[in-house]
């Protein structure tokens, strides 16, 4: 039986990926900080200590699921490994890619937004590779992947990753309004901002398919609609037996008023065009399927606990834009 270990197992991305593998015939063995009840054998790893994925590689393994790279010592040791491992999929990000401009996400902290073309191929130029943001630091473990001919590595580009178990869930900002009563939602750019959305289980599906013809590729991985934000309010509500009226306010957001996490000036969608041509991939979810899994998971994780001690990861990002004060501002204006 071909066995695979999944780095990063029993986050979001490594339970569905391991389901996903486990079904294809894979003998899946999960390598993560901590133990998780995943449904599949865990072992306990710190990949910053010296010779920790090399002891949890063992003999070798057919399949190497990276999902939890960050930089380009963290590729170095999957290279290091390479005479052990069969092929390697790594989780990049579609944040490293740069406008003809050169711009990319990073250059938004100086005011300055890309242009991207709608949609995104692969053959899209990127940022340069480098250590000072998130963005440079995949680009340059993406390249340390790469240039190693004898590694046959797959390295994967998703957006908006969505699924239960997440350590950061953009959905929480419409299912904690909806588990706090409210009864409104407050959108910047009438709710028409578009930031590729990517569910775990399509990201799983390609995975699969990328482990049975393993080579040297970079591929994109969105879901097939890219909803607009206005859809996303829409899908959670849904989900959950809940209406949000919408606010849509017709241009930037006003401080955290209307501010949400896919809020993006100008569209940002991925052409999934390569993967369906060199894996024969199809998706086997559209957002509005996959998300009500994801919001029925956050209220049971919030269920009888503070958020912000249930989801730690989510709280530099995700507090600001709950001032339901200001919101309420408004609401009462508008309503005269």
């Amino acid at each position: 039986m071909r066995r695979a270990l999944i780095v990063g197992g029993t986050g979001q991305i490594g339970r569905a990926t391991a389901r996903r593998l486990a079904g294809d015939g894979w003998d899946v063995t999960l390598a993560a900080r901590n133990e998780a009840d995943a449904g599949f054998p865990v072992r306990l790893i710190d990949r910053t200590e010296p010779g920790a994925l090399e002891a949890a590689v063992g003999d070798g393994v057919d399949l190497l699921v990276d999902v939890v790279p960050f930089t380009p010592a963290d590729a170095q040791q999957v290279v290091a490994l390479r005479r052990r491992v069969g092929s390697v999929i790594a989780i990049s990000s579609a944040a490293v890619y740069a406008d003809a401009e050169g711009l990319t996400f990073d250059s938004q902290e100086q005011g300055l937004f890309p242009r991207f073309p709608v949609p995104i191929g692969e053959r899209q130029p990127t940022c340069l590779p480098g250590d000072e943001t998130y963005s440079q630091r995949k680009r340059a473990l993406e390249l340390t992947l790469l240039e190693h001919e004898d590694l046959r590595a797959t390295i994967v580009r998703p957006g908006a990753v969505h699924g239960p178990h997440g350590r950061f869930s953009r959905e929480w900002y419409f299912v904690k309004r909806i588990l706090d009563g409210r009864r409104a939602v407050v959108l910047a750019r009438r709710g028409a901002s578009r930031f590729h959305t990517t569910s775990t289980e399509n990201l799983a599906e390609l995975i699969r398919l990328a482990a049975r013809r393993p080579r040297r590729r970079v591929l994109n991985c969105g879901d097939p609609d890219a909803p607009t934000a206005v859809e996303i309010s829409r899908a959670c509500a849904a989900a959950l037996g809940h209406e949000l009226a919408e606010v849509l306010l017709p241009g930037a957001e006003q401080g955290s008023l209307g501010d949400h996490p896919w809020n993006s000036r100008r569209p940002f969608v991925l052409d999934m065009s390569e993967a369906a041509l060199d894996l024969g991939y199809r998706p086997v979810a559209t957002y509005e399927t996959a998300v009500a899994e994801t919001c029925r998971w956050l209220v049971e994780r919030t269920r009888g606990r503070d958020w912000r001690e249930a989801l730690p990861e989510a709280l530099g990002h995700m507090e600001p834009l709950f001032d339901y004060e200001a919101e309420d501002v408004l609401l009462r204006g508008l309503a005269g």
